[in-house]
């Protein structure tokens, strides 16, 4: 099934956070970095042990090592870097931040990093960007979205999904039918409806109620979704959908449009595979060759160069 977890980077077997943080500091001293030794090291490691040895790093050497890295490094190469070394739920609020700091917001960031995650991924998500913002994660998106969009990810936020009610049937059968009710039967959508269950339901449940949906609707609750609704809605319902099918392709499509066109989406290139990197990246990069026909390596070598193509092709995992 498309929940299985297939990581590219896994943690090293005969860790020791020491030696790691001496071989570090040994790349980034005197003349010149020694940019592969930092490559072959951070790629290789799983982001707990990143944490270790950033922890050692800072003991043995009185040094920041993200600091030292950036001070050492630049452009993607260290974007890329400086993903590997957060923990996961921090690097995700930087990006959430970012894409509301400025002038208006990137929505697909928004849908990517909030409909695609698990209950338990967002709780993490929404304690740290408190921790590193000092403002709730609610608040600042209800700041910078409207309407039913900002309904949507607020029940996202706040933790509606739910995860401990287990699958039931019956249950799909009426959730299934109020979306038919809020949708194709009536002049009209009810987009309140479809917000709190696709908000609310686990991915397993999720499931089941869609293939309902089908039996009730004679089309798919993503048809429905194309012909119901519009704008940036569509677009976040339609990415619960798509990941309770199969989060592997809906990544790897991410990932094509961030290559597709007059240059590349490099921020959302770079947190796909570093994010996706210990959780499904071998399942994504599957899809992608199923998708289209060419391998995400082959494509990624294409619209890169350099250390940052070193990094990304390596988090890749073995063809």
């Amino acid at each position: 099934m498309s929940h299985h977890r297939e990581p590219t980077v896994f943690g090293a077997p005969n860790f020791n956070a020491l030696e790691d943080a001496a071989t570090l500091r040994a790349a980034m001293k005197g003349f010149g970095t020694d940019e592969q030794a930092i490559i072959d090291i951070l790629t290789a490691r799983s982001n707990q042990q990143r944490q270790a040895i950033s922890q050692a790093f800072t003991h043995e050497y009185g040094r920041n090592l993200i600091e030292d890295l950036k001070s050492e490094l630049g452009g993607h190469f260290e974007d890329v870097i400086v993903a590997l070394m957060l923990p996961p739920e921090e690097y995700l609020c930087k990006e959430l931040h970012h894409c509301m700091e400025g002038l208006g917001t990137d929505e697909d960031t928004l849908v990517e990093i909030l409909c695609t995650r698990t209950k338990k991924e967002i709780a993490d998500i929404v304690e740290a960007y408190e921790r590193m913002y000092d403002r709730p994660l609610a608040e600042h998106m209800c700041s910078e979205t409207s309407g039913d969009f900002r309904r949507l990810l607020t029940l996202i936020v706040t933790g509606a999904r739910d995860e401990e009610a287990g699958v039931d049937a019956a249950r799909a059968q009426e959730a299934a039918q109020a979306l038919y009710d809020a949708g194709e039967a009536k002049w009209g959508t009810d987009e309140e409806i479809f917000n709190k269950i696709l908000a609310h339901e686990s991915f397993a449940q999720l499931r089941l109620i869609f293939e309902a949906y089908k039996d009730i609707a004679g089309r798919t609750i993503e048809q429905a979704i194309k012909a119901e609704i519009g704008g940036e809605l569509k677009d976040a319902l339609s990415a619960i959908v798509e990941c309770v099918e199969s989060a592997p392709a809906w990544f790897a499509t991410r990932l094509r449009n961030a290559m597709q066109g007059l240059g590349t989406d490099d921020r959302t290139l770079i947190r796909i595979v570093v994010s996706r990197a210990e959780i499904d990246l071998g399942a994504i990069k599957r899809e992608y060759e199923r998708l289209y026909d060419k391998t995400l390596e082959s494509e990624i070598r294409g619209e890169t160069s350099g250390d940052y193509k070193r990094a990304l092709v390596a988090l890749l995992g073995p063809a």
